[in-house]
């Protein structure tokens, strides 16, 4: 046990974290134009990591966190497309801005939820999940990252990724 953690869920939660810090790095580099390389790796990498771990928790019975999980992937999927298979190129572009950041709107609503289950003072606001402060602060995070992702669509000019051209076989 780490921190009252099982093994499991303490590397789950780091994997998480991660994904949100370096999504958040991408999501202002994206503010700024910037693609950021290594960053967008990392976001996607651990963000891919955080959702198919989620699935192995010892639940029983279909939970709502499968439903995020899964809109989660598929959004992922998109960015990575658009980012790697796509090169940004056209409406790509706009389409891998939006998937990353509604992918990390979806790591950050899944914070809150755990913020507010895991932290005393917080549950006890909030102990069905479905009280004022829980949906207050879900919808201030909603709104706050609807206006990033605006502002990202518009401030994401960079170049797109240059395709490597192979060499011409000699004939």
């Amino acid at each position: 046990m780490i921190f009252g953690m099982t093994t499991y869920t303490f590397v789950h939660v780091v994997i998480g974290l991660v994904g949100i810090l370096s999504g958040l790095v991408v999501a202002f580099g994206l503010l700024a134009g910037k693609r950021l390389d290594l960053w967008t790796a990392t976001f996607l990498t651990t963000t891919v990591a955080t959702s198919v771990t989620g699935f192995f928790f010892p639940f029983e019975g279909f939970q709502p966190s499968y439903v995020v999980g899964a809109i989660s992937l598929v959004v992922l999927g998109l960015a990575i497309v658009a980012r790697y298979r796509r090169h940004l190129a056209g409406g790509w572009r706009r389409t891998y801005v939006i998937s990353a950041v509604v992918a990390l709107y979806l790591n950050v609503f899944v914070l809150v939820v755990q913020l507010f289950e895991k932290v005393s003072s917080l549950h006890a606001l909030a102990p069905k999940g479905s009280e004022p402060p829980f949906v207050v602060a879900q919808v201030v995070v909603m709104a706050l990252f609807v206006v990033l992702g605006i502002a990202a669509v518009k401030g994401f000019r960079g170049q797109p990724v240059l395709i490597r051209e192979r060499p011409a076989r000699a004939a």
